[in-house]
Order: C-alpha cells, then sequence, then structure tokens
C-alpha cells in the first residue's frame, strides 16, 4: 500500500495525529529530501528507514517501489513541504501503483495555495491552481492565454523569481490588478502583502526576499 502524506508547511505542529500514525507504522519513507524530513520524524519520534524519492530519480526507482510494495511492503510519500503530487514528486510512482493495483491513499492535510487564497481576500469561490509558471519556453504564451482569466489565479514562486514574475504579470495583467503575496506561511515572520501588482512588485523591490511564495492575483473582471 501507498500512503500520500502531507507534511508541515512551516510550522511542525500541523501535521495531523493521523499522519504521524501512518508514519510510524509503514516500513519505509519515501522523502523528496531526507536530511528535511528527518527533522520533522525526529521531531515526532519516528523512527523508520528513509529513500530519497524526489524528481531526479522518480522514474528510475518507481518501476522496483511497485514491486516492493506488490511483495507486501507499505510506503508513505513525503514531499520537504505541502502534499506530494502538487508541484512536488509523487505522480508517476501514484501512476505507477494503479496500474499494478496497488492501494493507494491521500492523507488530507497542508498545502500552501489554500491559506493563501482564504489570506488574499479575493474570490475563493472559483479559482485555479497553476502552480510554478513555465521559466522559458511557453511563458509568454501561457501568460497572454491566463490575461483573460476571469478565476482567481494561484502561483508558486521562488524567492529569487518573484520580481521577474510580479514584473511579468503587470505586463500581461496590468499594473492595478489586484494580488495577495504570501511568504513563510504558517512561520514566525509570515507575511500577506496584499494590493496591486505594481504596489506588490515596489513592496518586495525594497527588500531582500526570503521564503516560499505562493501569489493570488484577481480575475480579469473587465
Amino acid at each position: 500500500m501507498l500512503y500520500i502524506v502531507p507534511s508541515p508547511i512551516g510550522n511542525l505542529g500541523d501535521i495531523t495525529y493521523r499522519a504521524v500514525e501512518v508514519l510510524n507504522n509503514v516500513d519505509l519513507i519515501l522523502a523528496e529530501d531526507t536530511r528535511t524530513s528527518s527533522i520533522l520524524l525526529k521531531h515526532y519520534n519516528i523512527n523508520k528507514p528513509l529513500s530519497p524519492y524526489h524528481q531526479h530519480n522518480e522514474h528510475r526507482v518507481s518501476e522496483h517501489l511497485a514491486e516492493q510494495m506488490l511483495a507486501g511492503k507499505s510506503m508513505a510519500v513525503l514531499s520537504d513541504a505541502g502534499t506530494p503530487g502538487i508541484s512536488d514528486p509523487a505522480a508517476i510512482l501514484i501512476k505507477k501503483c494503479i496500474e499494478q493495483n496497488i492501494k493507494v491513499e491521500c492523507l488530507p492535510g497542508a498545502t500552501a495555495f489554500v491559506p493563501a487564497l482564504i489570506n488574499s481576500g479575493l474570490n475563493a469561490s472559483s479559482f485555479c491552481f497553476e502552480g510554478f509558471l513555465p521559466l522559458k519556453k511557453g511563458r509568454q504564451t501561457f501568460l497572454k492565454k491566463m490575461a483573460s482569466e476571469q478565476r482567481t489565479m494561484i502561483f508558486y514562486e521562488s524567492p529569487m523569481r518573484l520580481l521577474k514574475t510580479l514584473s511579468n504579470f503587470i505586463e500581461y495583467f496590468g499594473e492595478w490588478r489586484q494580488c495577495c503575496v504570501s511568504r513563510e506561511l504558517s512561520k514566525k515572520f509570515e507575511e500577506n502583502f496584499r494590493g496591486s501588482l505594481k504596489e506588490a512588485a515596489e513592496h518586495f523591490g525594497k527588500t531582500t526576499v526570503k521564503g516560499e511564495i505562493v501569489i493570488v492575483v484577481a480575475g480579469n473582471e473587465s
């Protein structure tokens, strides 16, 4: 059996009782980064074997992992933060398990875009989650398509690319489109900046940006 286990996006206290129970009972924990997951497991006194499972090896190891599960092993997948499979590795192994009739169960739990959306104050009744923007190829085409999107849009971004992305949004969406930029969610220095895209670019242009970023942008209301 394969369990998909959400991990806290920052505050270690945000893991569920059930997630701790599952991690204590599986035979093997697959971790996006074993160093990061070790901090969480040590915090909850979970002593289980860890094996790396990330975007650089998932194609190579998924078949072997499925074979072990068919032989009777139970496994859990952990990403560094949030729910595996959402902008993090897991989809290939899940598909492999489904193809071989291995039971897959995804536990409910933390994911960064939900608190960012609610914190934004923007329309949460209809939205689209787009994850990370294309880095180069297809970026302009994608942004042109999204410019007419009427639903609230949610994106992930790294600190080093935040200003470039905000600049792109200003170019394609307009400088006065409303947004909320969230960083360090659930941590001590959590910040949710609300305002126009222009105001957000000016605000984050004055400081060194740290932490993982979620950008929530209002849909096109014209």
